[in-house]
């Protein structure tokens, strides 16, 4: 089973998505209107952002750059991340996203965390009353454990509300998700926008002489050096190992690191849409030019080779027993 998402007008959702994150932040408004045009060019037609991103501008540019194509994409947004998932606050943060975004509803609106402080009940309640309202088509949720999923699947039966896309983090060195969260989502119908793709830029291979700190790199190259969050996520001796093994193997290809990190994770499944991302045209080309990757069996499975696959969840078990 599997759910598909399609926009106002039937298109169905693209292979990739294209997140907003940047957009007013590291991406000004020319450089987010120059990676959308590339990103419609290459068929892109699935577009997420949040209320939490720079402020609101990611949606305000969004919203300026969908209006004479809005019918035929999904568009997403975030809420609850900051200030709890209770009504006041969900209905408060969608209002103002669909005022930036100059749209009565979106697409797909996403639960950005899960909130153990709110009862679930009053968050999907108001969920359901908002769906009705004609304000959000399909329900998402962002960082949600697998018991999370099935929580909200249960309790939602109540208002006819079930989440349609679920948005983990997934990539070739952070692979948790293939132990519960990807069959989960093949087994419930889910589809799965998985972010990071890249591994916070890990596996574009501009790391390849080491993070920040381990080596003496010139300016900055991105997050994993100016972020000590990022460092910690991404630096595990074994993950630049595997980094530069996928470059080794693109460079043999004759593709881009990049290229073949997006082609990968958008290889585990037909559910999955992975939601690249970028703060210039130029950082961009590589993710886009995934599309156009050949994964076959033998491909995908040369690549998963490259870093440690996580022990399924009945192998921990059996360990345990």
């Amino acid at each position: 089973m599997n759910t598909d998402l399609i926009s106002l007008d039937g298109t169905p959702a693209s292979a990739l998505a294209f997140g907003t994150m940047q957009f007013g932040g590291r991406a000004d408004a020319a450089q987010s209107a120059e990676m959308y045009a590339a990103c419609r060019a290459a068929g892109i037609t699935h577009f997420d952002t949040a209320w939490v991103y720079t402020d609101g501008r990611s949606e305000e540019i969004l919203g300026q750059l969908i209006r004479d194509a809005r019918d035929s994409l999904l568009v997403a947004t975030k809420v609850a991340y900051t200030g709890g998932a209770g009504a006041e606050n969900i209905r408060r943060q969608l209002d103002q996203s669909r005022a930036r975004l100059g749209q009565d509803m979106v697409d797909i609106l996403y639960l950005h965390r899960y909130d153990e402080d709110t009862d679930l009940r009053e968050t999907l309640a108001t969920l359901a009353e908002l769906r009705a309202a004609g304000q959000f088509r399909y329900l998402g949720l962002s960082n949600f454990a697998a018991w999370q999923v099935m929580k909200t699947i249960m309790i939602g039966q109540e208002f006819d509300l079930r989440p349609a896309i679920l948005q983990p983090m997934y990539s070739l060195i952070k692979r948790q998700v293939e132990v519960e969260i990807l069959p989960m989502c093949a087994d419930q119908g889910i589809a799965v926008a998985p972010y990071s793709p890249l591994g916070g830029g890990m596996l574009t291979g501009k790391y390849a002489a080491g993070l920040a700190g381990d080596t003496a790199a010139g300016s900055s190259r991105g997050r994993l050096d100016d972020d000590p969050r990022y460092r910690e996520r991404y630096g595990q001796p074994w993950m630049l190992d595997s980094a530069r093994a996928l470059a080794d193997l693109a460079a043999e290809l004759g593709v881009e690191p990049a290229s073949l990190a997006v082609a990968w994770a958008a290889g585990y499944g037909a559910q999955v849409t992975p939601i690249i991302s970028a703060r210039s045209l130029e950082q961009l080309r590589p993710s886009l030019a995934a599309l156009e990757i050949d994964m076959t069996p033998a491909l995908y499975e040369r690549i998963s080779a490259l870093s440690p696959r996580p022990a399924p969840a009945t192998d921990r078990l059996e360990e345990q027993a």
